[in-house]
């Protein structure tokens, strides 16, 4: 195995470990769950610093770990849906890497924030999309007489937006303040 590899697998499982812990670190909207926190911040890291398949394990490790560490899991599906799917599609902000690589290394600071923007809106708005329809199918019953679509809209858009917000600003500062962080696979 190179160093390079192992470099990589040694990060995914270190900030898989700081994603579960930015996770704890949370501020709680709503009592039946979702809370606002930096827990993406991680997952987009390792997916701009290593491409698709770091982004995808680390966001998949953390969805692991919490649900090893108490998730509120009441349906394999649901947790299938709240954590495997919800956390491993917020890697999928790696699909900006080639951009954000060359708008590195032309030093174009604002194509750099445009780029890790729009990869963690993208993660972002999958992730949402998965408890979406976690909400839509196992938690219906919370929705009362309104549609249950508009009610997870609601109930999820009002953590996962600000969430979003955080995790861009986070993830522009750390990679415009240092852009050696980008790994070129």
């Amino acid at each position: 195995m190179d160093k390079k590899r192992l470099l990589m697998m040694v990060e995914i499982a270190i900030f898989a470990g700081i994603g579960l812990i930015l996770d704890k670190l949370t501020f709680t909207i709503w009592a039946q769950g979702g809370s606002v926190s930096l827990v993406m911040v991680p997952i987009v890291l390792m997916a701009i610093r290593w491409g698709l398949a770091a982004g995808l394990t680390t966001g998949v490790l953390i969805g692991v770990l919490q649900i090893a560490f108490g998730a509120h899991v009441y349906h394999w599906v649901q947790g299938l849906l709240d954590y495997g799917i919800a956390f491993t599609a917020v890697g999928l902000a790696a699909v900006i890497r080639r951009p954000l690589l060359h708008a590195t290394s032309n030093g174009q600071m604002r194509e750099m924030v445009f780029y890790i923007v729009l990869g963690t809106v993208l993660g972002g708005s999958i992730r949402f999309a998965a408890h979406l329809i976690a909400g839509v199918v196992f938690f219906a019953e919370y929705a009362g007489d309104q549609n249950v679509w508009v009610y997870s809209i609601i109930y999820n858009s009002s953590y996962m937006i600000p969430a979003i917000i955080l995790t861009a600003i986070a993830a522009s500062m750390l990679f415009t303040s240092s852009p050696k962080l980008l790994q070129k696979a």
